[in-house]
């Protein structure tokens, strides 16, 4: 009788493998054959679950988004937005070993979305909804504050929060959890804290 094999659950490991090749050899090595062999199974059989690497990649991309956010959401949120804030937005800091994977693999993606419509696509929607979340907190954060300061600081928590990212990626020696989230607590204290 031949094994029955969870659909889902088999994508979902095959995501985890291209994640580990991605982050051991580079997105350039992350070849459906490559994949396939990290993952302990056939060419042929990982085109059962995606046709092209560039469909390997979305879904693991996508992936990375989806953790993201779920994590993101069950967050359990004090009534003090200030605090809130910072809970929540410390699940899009690499602060420990599955963000860093998570945050290494968003980086390679995003050198390789410059070149790849597909995922330059998924790019722009990870990155529409990040401008989103900020301007969310900076709106329960700086209550009354004019459109215009609200779009400012919008776009300067949004660029912190990418920056600190792709620092943690380059120089993982320096961009230690710890400075990580002082930086970003700082910012988001005083962006609690203005109110002209």
């Amino acid at each position: 009788m031949p094994k029955v094999v969870d659909r889902d659950q088999r994508r979902l490991e095959l995501a985890r493998a291209a994640w580990r090749v991605i982050r051991r050899d580079g997105i350039e090595r992350a070849s459906v054959r490559e994949v396939a062999r990290e993952a302990g199974l056939s060419t042929g059989s990982l085109r059962h679950y995606f046709g092209t690497q560039s469909e390997l990649l979305i879904f693991a991309m996508r992936n990375v988004m989806e953790q993201v956010e779920r994590r993101a959401a069950a967050v359990q949120r004090p009534n003090d937005p200030l605090a809130a804030a910072k809970l929540v937005l410390a699940e899009l800091l690499p602060l420990d070993d599955e963000r860093r994977a998570e945050n290494e693999v968003w980086v390679a993606f995003m050198a390789r979305a410059m070149v790849d419509p597909p995922l330059g696509s998924l790019r722009d929607e990870a990155y529409d909804r990040l401008r989103e979340a900020c301007a969310r907190w900076v709106s329960a954060l700086l209550p009354g504050g004019s459109e215009a300061q609200l779009q400012l600081e919008s776009e300067r928590l949004f660029a912190l929060i990418d920056g600190l990212a792709l620092h943690a990626a380059m120089r993982p020696a320096s961009a230690t959890a710890a400075r990580l989230s002082a930086v970003m607590f700082h910012h988001l204290e005083q962006i609690a804290g203005r109110r002209n």
